[in-house]
């Protein structure tokens, strides 16, 4: 694949594996077993049944009508809203943890921060009897209250990070720290396309059952496997990665990841990591992200929980700097305005990460022809009270 990861564990200049010695065993582990695990034809036939049976895939592509004549194009929702548990995130929780039982792990750890991500793999744990334990920072904790009251539901301990921003970065820290202590009995189910290699690769090809369907999906929908335009929001950057995974050698197809500008680029209250980014080292690769000229990471902001990161994925680095891929951002205003269309047009309340994505159609200008898929990466339900409070309701 071309624009995939190399031997060292690099996509061109980012990636690699930049961890505390204490680290090494776990992640060597990893990166020596995972491929043959998930090449193992009784993995593959458990995944592709719990995905089937347990998720509810293959998750529908939409033809969004109302959109479609709104904007002057053929708009589809890749639906990962769906999906049991509300996003994306379950794919990859589900690939993970039968990873994590065939390496023997007796226990897991994960970060979270619009609690999406923690959601799915305390979902998983519980489907497993694993023992679960998530964390959050303080403040994503507060503003995404009912999927921590789910994670408890379903089993998982939740621990909150009180350091830094409080949000998903020190979330992040936390539960890295948690590894170190733990290295011998402990996986970390890692959310995102980001982290030491090999796991930008590995969630990346758990997510790429996205674009997978996609293309099957738009040959009934349109006849062809390819098309136009392919969306998606971009925070650490999973939910893109898996929509563009199976385009990205056809480059004809023109890939675009939306960050979330926050209050505005240069408003210092921002998420959008490209356009304010370093190259620098950040939880363990060689990435694009937000630091201070003396290489201190920079607080991002967002009013989605789930984008305001400080950094991305090594893969959408390169992308970014090789200029596969276009990376462009839009301000939570817009983003919330678009999340209340798509509620009154579509009747579809979508998460607010996924509106960023849906804002960004206003900035662009289509042919009548034009096949047009943004992956609708999550539904609204956990962002209502923020929804009501931007509106007044």
């Amino acid at each position: 694949m071309k624009y995939g990861v190399n031997e060292h564990g690099y996509y061109g200049d980012f990636g690699g594996a930049y961890i505390p010695e204490m680290l090494y065993p776990n992640v060597e582990e990893l990166r020596q077993q995972y491929l043959t695990i998930l090449n193992d034809a009784s993995f593959k036939a458990e995944f592709d049944d719990l995905l089937k049976n347990y998720v509810g895939r293959p998750s529908p592509l939409y033809h969004a009508k109302r959109y479609s004549e709104k904007y002057g194009a053929n708009i589809f929702f890749k639906r990962e809203d769906l999906n049991h548990t509300g996003s994306h995130k379950i794919n990859n929780a589900i690939g993970q943890i039968l990873l994590a039982k065939r390496l023997g792990k007796k226990r897991i750890i994960a970060e979270t921060g619009a609690g999406q991500h923690g959601v799915a793999t305390a979902t998983v744990c519980a489907l497993m009897g694993i023992e679960c334990v998530v964390y959050m920072g303080e403040i994503d904790m507060a503003r995404q209250a009912p999927n921590v009251s789910r994670m408890k539901m379903l089993g998982a301990t939740v621990r909150p990070a009180s350091s830094g921003s409080k949000t998903l970065k020190d979330a992040t820290n936390e539960a890295l720290r948690d590894w170190i202590a733990n290295p011998v009995d402990t996986h970390y189910i890692i959310g995102s396309v980001v982290g030491p290699y090999p796991y930008p690769d590995m969630v990346a090809r758990f997510q790429s059952i996205i674009s997978e369907e996609t293309k099957k999906q738009l040959v009934e929908h349109t006849g062809k496997q390819l098309p136009e335009y392919v969306l998606a929001c971009v925070g650490g950057g999973s939910n893109a990665m898996g929509m563009f995974y199976h385009f990205l050698d056809d480059e004809s197809v023109k890939l675009v990841a939306v960050e979330a500008a926050g209050k505005g680029v240069d408003s210092g209250h921002s998420a959008a990591t490209t356009f304010l980014g370093q190259e620098g080292v950040l939880h363990g690769s060689r990435t694009i992200l937000m630091q201070t000229p003396d290489g201190q990471v920079v607080e991002p902001y967002s009013i989605s929980a789930g984008l305001d990161y400080p950094g991305i994925g090594p893969q959408h680095a390169h992308l970014y700097k090789i200029n596969r891929a276009q990376y462009v951002s839009v301000t939570d205003d817009e983003a919330m305005n678009a999340g209340l269309l798509c509620s009154q047009m579509e009747g579809i309340i979508p998460a607010i990460e996924s509106s960023h994505a849906l804002a960004q159609l206003e900035h662009m200008t289509f042919k009548a022809t034009d096949n047009v898929v943004i992956c609708l990466s999550g539904r609204g339900d956990k962002d209502l009270d923020t929804y009501i409070k931007h509106f007044n309701y």
